[in-house]
């Protein structure tokens, strides 16, 4: 899928939603690493970014934002409309994050 034809808005701008084929989503679930806690320990010491733990993010939101893609790529989606992003923690060090979106067909106006 084309990465212009995924979309936070509702609706994208020149191309009209001619079937909606439902929810799509990417899940993850990640932990931090002992080595991974102590260096972001060392890193709040300093301040500033935790860029283990950034990266660390990036990692996991560009994980199920690629699952969500497949998704959508398997239900015959052109399009992805409604993307959001949550992320839960499930217990200490272990976080949940969830890419979602509404996977739809658009044809041009």
């Amino acid at each position: 899928m084309q990465q212009d034809m995924i979309t936070t808005a509702l609706t994208l701008p020149g191309y009209r939603v001619v079937r909606n084929l439902g929810m799509v989503r990417g899940i993850t679930v990640r932990s931090r690493s002992i080595v991974g806690n102590f260096i972001g320990g060392l890193q709040t010491l300093f301040g500033g970014n935790i860029t283990i733990y950034t990266e660390l993010c990036e990692q996991a939101r560009e994980e199920t934002y690629r699952l969500m893609c497949r998704h959508a790529d398997s239900m015959g989606a052109n399009a992805i409309i409604s993307v959001r992003y949550d992320a839960t923690e499930l217990m200490a060090g272990l976080t949940e994050v969830l890419c979602y979106g509404t996977a739809v067909i658009v044809e041009r106006e």
